[in-house]
């Protein structure tokens, strides 16, 4: 299956007029009173009182642990209400469709702090329009973040980190409080330490690299990964170890009582280790894996190993309730800067137990040439960063997660009422010259309303879709990129670097099966006859009504003739010149 970064050519889109009156920029509450000074880290909620804000940890035996609030009110959907709106433009017809979400919905209007984030942190999607649904591709940065993080930079002078000086003294205290403030992020003990790397799928590769695989070692996976995890069976392979996949659902994700099964019956019955690579939150099948997984296959003799890529922006994960012996994360993916920087989360004993096949400057204290010995660097962390980290970045790290944090208690709640309304109002759209479905949903959806702040949803918030034409069958994938693009949605198309999950939602597993050496994805396409991919719309942060309305108007047009076979025409037309210029 192919890579999800999208590589059609999308002509220039003029971005319409819009009456948006001029914007006020304010600085959040959360960062008025922030500066990045490089001090001891503490939490935002330090002094106040925060025994009404419920919390949930996305760990513990069951996989999740809740502690809510309950008010005392309730909200009464007759009255529009003025925080949770954050458009003063909205037409009638919107107005209408937000009265009907609230008499649904109601307590999603405990969430109106967001929507002052996203009148004050991300008014540049209001000013130009453009309606973004791709969050699981990379979240949207919040501007008081770039404002202080600038400023920062503008007032100080930052070195080296491999140095003595007083500007290299700077950036290694900005580092350690940036690792300091991952490690309290994630509610992890002493017994931990982060190593920063480039993104979350070098942390992978680090862990699969430096991993003792050997004859009668096992690597266990779940088949709804993404490819950066399946990458580590090549390691695995290498090494004479065997790969084990545990198989997905036909929405993605896995069976529990499957997956126990299949560890059970791989455990490990020698000295070899053997590696448990869960996958926390498919980044396309919207299914989240319980955490208590992780808990079994520790007591059978795994290593455990988790990704929490896709999991970490929307959920709590404490490391203190489920003791994963590393976890990569991305930074971008949570709170969108910066970019280039992830990290491996991982227990210092099982650092010990890694052999890196190489070292580089930073890693090492003594290097004899020419000869043969090499004398680590003294910090474990240290031993697994080669080069030079990203010391220009690592303070909007601590910076992110403190503004992440105030935020990320209220996300569920939101998230969940949105995307529930959204699969439903489109699940119920119709073809007006056949009245036959639209769309057709593939990924998994929240099994339950959500009521409470702090309350956890058993998915994520990530919507796979197909389109389909007034006939049934599948509307080019391409052709909805380009429709949406037309419309100023920014959505993603494809197999998302997943195609264990997508060829289960697609009910191609066997197909998959077929594929031979040097196989294309364009050989794969003529012979499945379509292309393959899913529509993806994925929420965040800054995700608001007026989002989803917008997605549901794009959809309503696809169901309409004439408004279709426009865009059709023009699509037609536009793959016509580029396959002339190509010649």
């Amino acid at each position: 299956m192919g890579n999800s970064h999208s590589n059609r050519v999308v002509p220039p889109i003029q971005l319409p007029h819009t009456n948006v009156p001029p914007v006020k920029r304010k600085r959040s509450y959360l960062f008025s009173r922030i500066n990045f000074s490089c001090t001891s880290i503490d939490s935002y909620l330090d002094g106040q009182d925060t025994s009404h804000i419920g919390t949930t940890l996305y760990g513990g035996s069951t996989g999740e642990k809740t502690v809510s609030f309950k008010p005392s009110y309730e909200f009464k959907h007759e009255t529009l209400p003025i925080y949770s709106s954050i458009r003063t433009h909205q037409d009638d017809h919107e107005t209408r469709m937000y009265q009907a979400f609230l008499k649904e919905y109601p307590n999603y209007q405990l969430t109106w702090i967001m929507d002052a984030l996203r009148r004050t942190d991300y008014t540049r999607l209001d000013l130009s329009g453009e309606t973004y649904v791709d969050y699981m591709g990379g979240a949207l940065y919040p501007e008081s973040l770039i404002r202080v993080h600038t400023q920062f930079l503008t007032n100080s002078i930052l070195g080296n980190t491999h140095s003595v000086s007083n500007s290299s003294k700077l950036s290694l205290k900005c580092a350690d409080e940036a690792r300091s403030a991952v490690l309290s992020h994630f509610k992890a003990s002493s017994e931990y330490t982060v190593i920063f790397t480039a993104n979350a799928s070098a942390a992978m590769k680090l862990v699969a690299e430096a991993y003792q695989f050997q004859n009668d070692s096992r690597l266990v996976i779940g088949a709804d990964s993404h490819n950066s995890v399946h990458g580590m069976r090549e390691y695995a392979r290498q090494k004479g170890a065997e790969t084990v996949y545990v198989p997905s659902t036909p929405h993605g994700g896995v069976d529990h009582s499957m997956a126990k099964n299949i560890l059970l019956r791989h455990r490990p019955r020698t000295s070899a280790p053997c590696l448990y690579a869960m996958t926390g939150q498919s980044n396309i099948s919207n299914s989240k894996t319980s955490l208590s997984l992780i808990h079994y296959a520790s007591s059978l003799g795994y290593d455990t190993f988790l990704d929490a890529a896709a999991l970490a922006p929307t959920s709590i994960i404490s490391l203190a309730d489920s003791a994963v012996d590393a976890m990569a994360v991305s930074f971008y993916k949570m709170f969108g800067f910066p970019t280039g920087v992830g990290a491996l989360v991982v227990k210092k004993n099982f650092l010990q137990q890694l052999q890196r096949p190489w070292f580089a400057g930073g890693t090492v204290d003594v290097v004899q040439v020419p000869g043969d010995i090499v004398t680590r660097a003294h910090h474990l962390h240290e031993q697994f960063e080669d080069g030079t980290i990203n010391y220009l970045s690592l303070p909007a790290i601590t910076e992110g997660l403190r503004f992440l944090s105030a935020y990320l208690p209220f996300m569920p709640l939101r998230l969940s009422s949105l995307l529930l309304y959204l699969s439903s109002s489109l699940s119920n759209l119709r073809h007006d010259s056949t009245g036959k479905p639209v769309v057709r949903i593939l990924s998994r959806l929240p099994s339950r309303k959500l009521h409470h702040i702090g309350e956890q949803s058993d998915a994520g918030f990530i919507l796979a879709l197909l389109f389909l034409d007034p006939s049934g069958q599948m509307i080019p994938n391409s052709f909805i990129e380009y429709a949406a693009s037309t419309q100023n949605i920014s959505l993603r198309t494809g197999c998302m670097c997943n195609p264990g999950g997508a060829a289960s939602m697609l009910g191609i597993v066997e197909e998959m099966q077929q594929l031979y050496p040097g196989v294309t994805l364009t050989d794969f396409e003529a012979r499945m006859g379509r292309e393959l991919g899913v529509i993806r719309i994925s929420l965040g942060l800054s995700t608001n009504f007026h989002d989803i309305c917008r997605v549901i108007q794009f959809a309503t047009s696809i169901s309409q003739e004439l408004p279709r076979q426009r865009l059709w025409n023009q699509w037609v037309e536009m793959r016509e010149g580029q396959i002339g210029q190509a010649i």
